[in-house]
């Protein structure tokens, strides 16, 4: 199996390279070396290695930066999407798309099934489901698109790297408390991705960690575990606030957990509880930081 990974310099990126399955031969490519929206560099990209599968791990995904970049994100989001759709169909590719919860608006207040209706609040939501029926509309029997919510890494730009550098830093953190969702370690999602690729899973599905939390349960988690791993000197005071007091860009879902059983019986997978999944995030970056 040849497979393209589009947005290798990203989190997901990193986390799909890291675990590339043995009968699998991968080329991989960062924003530099692809822009996905380049019809004619996807071309040439596909014309050198002619993939079997493409997983695209390529997206705008600064959340309250795309309300102002908003041709940008829908360049990355939508536009990208379609171009790679378009070359998948050409050659015969078939295609994983990465999508994001943030295509709801979190009014039902009960975990989304696939076929739900959006209705995204922000650009970015908009420009995530656009590209999915970029997808669906070119490549309806040959891609898979996956949602998936608050994902996070050990490294890089995400709310557990930016809550540890806060926690260092400052004795008081203010996090928000009404917005519920479920916490994704990037390193299950990229497991469920290669998983989906090798089954040429058609259609629509969602994956998240299990069990739900706000972004104060996460902050909260995220000061202790890192405490008992040695991480932190000390526990911050994490005092919860409603969205009202923190007033962003772009507008969040105040509820969007995901239904992922279909996903997990499709798999015969079991998606860990997001705070195990946390434990075993922050114990690689504490052997990370240990061995610097």
């Amino acid at each position: 199996m040849k497979v393209l990974i589009t947005g290798a310099g990203g989190q997901l990126g990193r986390a799909l390279m890291a675990r590339v399955p043995e009968q699998a031969s991968v080329r991989a490519m960062t924003h530099e070396q692809l822009d996905i929206a380049d019809a004619r560099a996807v071309e040439a990209a596909f014309g050198a290695f002619r993939p079997d599968v493409l997983i695209n791990a390529a997206g705008f995904t600064r959340v309250d930066d795309a309300e102002k970049e908003r041709e940008a994100a829908r360049r990355a989001n939508a536009t990208g999407a379609a171009v790679l759709a378009g070359a998948c169909r050409g050659a015969s590719s078939w295609l994983v798309q990465v999508s994001t919860d943030y295509v709801f608006d979190g009014a039902q207040g009960r975990p989304y099934t696939a076929d739900a209706a959006p209705n995204p609040l922000s650009v970015y939501g908009l420009t995530k489901l656009e590209g999915e029926q970029a997808v669906a509309h070119a490549l309806p029997a040959h891609s898979t698109v996956l949602r998936t919510s608050w994902v996070y890494a050990p490294d890089g730009r995400n709310f557990l790297t930016t809550m540890l550098r806060l926690m260092r830093a400052r004795p008081e953190l203010q996090v928000v408390s009404d917005q519920v969702g479920a916490p994704t370690s990037v390193t299950g999602l990229a497991q469920v991705l290669w998983a989906l690729a090798q089954r040429r899973a058609a259609g629509l599905y969602h994956w998240c960690d299990s069990g739900a939390a706000s972004w104060y349960d996460f902050a909260v988690a995220i000061a202790e575990e890192a405490l008992a791993l040695g991480l932190l000197a000390a526990l911050p005071a994490i005092v919860p606030i409603a969205s009202a007091a923190y007033p962003t860009a772009a507008r969040r879902p105040t509820y969007s957990l995901l239904d992922k059983r279909a996903t997990e019986e499709l798999l015969g997978l079991s998606a860990p509880h997001w705070r195990r999944a946390l434990r075993e995030t922050l114990t690689a970056r504490a052997q990370a930081e240990a061995a610097a």
